[in-house]
């Protein structure tokens, strides 16, 4: 994937979204060749050239300034996200770096302090491609009981959730709504696409993905952007049925790739009843003795 490519299809998709109301312009019921909103149109609203535009568009314009992107962002109605990430687009076709391979993610030792304090509220820290970097008992309860709760501490090996979410069929089951689950996720991927388009393992994540799932495909190919901070989902728990729960994910000092991740109920509802219950088979599970606690888990950073 070019990057020129990335900012070419980015522009092109959101002008095909665009519907002349939408822009407060006049429909008057021409038949298109073309879905959505003309180059011109949108050159004329962005106020710049419409050659210049369509160089955009088609990659051959690298030299684009902060102001004129903000003038397109308007022009297509995007919003802060879609507009960073139309930025975040711009610059890494400016900076051309070839793919890479990262280091593996690791967990600082307060992140882990942090996890082990919220014992009873499920919770876990995911890197940069989604991967699981640690989570706490009830994290690996709520989220992935029927994976090897040790499985963050092998960097090769770490359940990634987007992988999960669309390749799981036992992920896939948790969520009543797994569309729009599957849809947030979809779109926080695009947008740390945008940051990191040298990263290969990320890239080679959404390759694999974009194979293996025509769900996931159709979905990327939306270039939907935005950050999933905050979300409510009803979940479809194997031990204790079905609850709600707020998705919260809040960024680390120690990275700006690193989040927690939890899952709130409301106090005193059937759901918050649920998870306690869940909290308590979890106990119950280490305390027969299969090897899982949430030192297993808690020390996947320091591996």
């Amino acid at each position: 994937m070019r990057e020129r490519g990335r900012l070419g299809d980015f522009l092109h998709a959101r002008r095909s979204q665009l519907r002349p109301p939408d822009v407060g312009l006049k429909d008057y019921g021409d038949r298109r060749r073309v879905s959505g909103l003309r180059r011109e149109e949108i050159a004329l609203l962005a106020g710049v050239s419409a050659s210049y535009y369509t160089r955009l568009e088609q990659g051959h314009s690298n030299g684009a300034s902060p102001q004129i992107l903000d003038a397109v962002a308007s022009a297509l109605r995007l919003d802060g996200a879609e507009r960073t990430h139309l930025h975040d687009l711009a610059d890494a076709g400016r900076r051309r770096t070839p793919a890479r391979r990262p280091q593996p993610e690791h967990v600082g030792a307060a992140t882990l302090d942090l996890l082990h304090s919220l014992d009873g509220v499920p919770a876990l820290v995911t890197g940069r491609r989604a991967d699981v970097l640690a989570w706490n008992g009830l994290g690996h309860a709520l989220f992935a009981s029927h994976v090897d709760p040790a499985g963050p501490r092998r960097a090769a090996e770490r359940p990634n959730l987007a992988r999960m979410l669309f390749l799981d069929p036992h992920t896939r089951e948790l969520y009543v709504d797994w569309r729009v689950k599957a849809a947030a996720m979809v779109e926080n991927l695009r947008m740390v696409a945008g940051r990191h388009p040298d990263d290969a393992l990320l890239s080679a994540l959404i390759g694999e993905l974009a194979v293996k799932s025509p769900e996931f495909a159709a979905m990327w190919s939306g270039h939907g952007v935005r950050p999933c901070h905050l979300a409510r989902h009803e979940m479809r728990h194997p031990l204790v049925g079905t609850l709600t729960v707020t998705h919260q994910s809040l960024g680390l000092p120690e990275s700006e790739d690193q989040h927690v991740a939890l899952a709130v109920a409301e106090a005193g509802s059937p759901s918050q009843a649920a998870l306690t219950l869940l909290a308590q088979a979890t106990v119950a599970d280490r305390a027969v003795g299969d090897g899982a606690d949430d030192g297993a888990g808690l020390r996947a950073g320091r591996a």
